[in-house]
């Protein structure tokens, strides 16, 4: 049986002997504000089968029809139900204080349903982007859903004249090239990752902790189940992250005097 008290201790000593500390979040995080995972036990597409591989596919062949078809934030069908009303919970503004500690850097998210940034978070990188912002498909700029001119389709973009589409990242689609150098850069930098809620096996997000990994840093995974990723990791504490990250942010402050 696990000793969590001596996994948080740990957790807490590491963190606080790094330089530079970036956390990578998945489904995880938020499944404790009420919103389903898409993989893993509860899962959406667990229990349906994965939707259609050719999203980005068929918006760049028709992003008009595309866009007649999906003229308002896509919060729709039971994934958008449940992300509509969702709320930071303990584990989201956990993480936000951390980095108003000082003692995490950036926050990597797979998530998009923004719960970061509404928990007081501020250096958020998306890599699978936000689902209430748009972006422009050419030049990158985002902007947010609300009061966005969609009287032509598809919208175009007031800086550039580019295509715009909904921020969040479709099947087939190139992560967002500023967004995927982001997170590159900041693991890099990296000596010691949190890993939390994420079941570590979707690509390029799967690919940040093996980087810090590589250059010598620590790995510190929060899950209640082990991943794919648990074998690399120097302190695996099993637990929710709702119930983990205050823990540790306690244990924290303690250490800190």
């Amino acid at each position: 049986m696990r000793d969590e008290a001596r996994d948080l201790e740990r957790a807490a000593q590491l963190i606080l002997s790094a330089s530079y500390v970036v956390a990578l979040t998945g489904a995880g995080v938020s499944v404790e504000s009420g919103i389903r995972p898409f993989r893993g036990p509860g899962g959406l597409w667990t229990e349906r089968g994965e939707p259609s591989m050719n999203g980005w596919e068929n918006f760049m062949r028709d992003p008009k029809a595309y866009w007649g078809r999906r003229s308002r934030p896509r919060r729709r069908g039971e994934m958008g139900i449940s992300t509509s009303g969702a709320q930071p919970n303990p584990g989201h503004i956990a993480l936000a204080e951390m980095e108003e500690m000082g003692l995490l850097k950036a926050l990597i998210t797979q998530n998009i349903d923004n719960l970061h940034f509404v928990g007081g978070s501020r250096n958020v990188i998306e890599i699978h982007g936000n689902s209430r912002k748009l972006r422009c498909i050419q030049c990158n700029e985002r902007f947010p859903w609300e009061g966005f001119d969609l009287s032509e389709l598809p919208p175009r973009c007031p800086s550039c004249g580019g295509v715009v589409k909904g921020d969040t990242v479709m099947f087939g689609e190139p992560i967002p090239s500023d967004v995927l150098k982001r997170s590159f850069e900041e693991s890099e930098r990296s000596d010691c990752m949190l890993v939390v809620g994420t079941s570590a096996v979707v690509h390029p997000a799967a690919s940040l902790p093996l980087v810090v990994k590589r250059n010598g840093g620590i790995l510190i995974e929060v899950n209640p189940l082990p991943t794919e990723m648990s074998s690399l990791c120097d302190v695996q504490i099993r637990a929710p992250s709702g119930e983990a990250l205050p823990a540790l942010v306690n244990m924290l402050k303690k250490m800190r005097g």
